[in-house]
This record gives structure tokens, C-alpha cells and sequence, in this order.
């Protein structure tokens, strides 16, 4: 679980790279993975969570906290 974004669930797609001739050979595409440090006021201290690119932006969205208490709602222990 490398390639994995904890806020959207996003993880490596498989597929094939195609050649000039054609020729077809298995490629993986990994998500934009990023560790971002977040503050949490409700409890006065950081977090430090690895997201992707689009989990980024839900956060900027949603906003921290609601993003963290949609995560240990899913069991998710920060």
C-alpha cells in the first residue's frame, strides 16, 4: 500500500504501454502521492496524512476537520 491516498482511497491503475510496433507490456500508474502536515485546532496538534493530489483539494474544500472525522468514522486511526 504504497501508492495509497488515506482521504480518497486512490491506488495505482494497472494497463498496458503500447509501442511503436505495437507491442504491449504492463505499466502501472501511480496515484500523485504527497505527505502533508495538518493542523488541528480542535485538539492542538498536527497531523501528518499522505494524500493525493485531488485528496489535497478535498481537504482545501471540506476543510480539515471534517475530512479527519469522516476518517475515524471509517475506522482510521490518526
Amino acid at each position: 500500500m504504497s501508492a495509497h491516498c488515506e482521504v480518497t482511497g486512490r491506488q495505482p491503475s494497472f494497463g498496458n504501454s503500447v509501442s511503436h510496433s505495437h507491442r504491449r507490456t504492463r505499466r502501472r500508474w501511480n496515484p500523485n502521492i504527497q505527505h502533508k502536515t495538518y493542523y488541528l485546532p480542535s485538539e492542538g496538534r498536527r497531523i501528518r496524512l499522505r494524500v493525493s493530489a485531488k485528496g489535497i483539494k478535498v481537504i482545501d474544500r471540506d476543510g480539515i476537520e471534517a475530512v479527519v472525522a469522516r476518517l475515524r468514522a471509517q475506522g482510521h486511526k490518526l
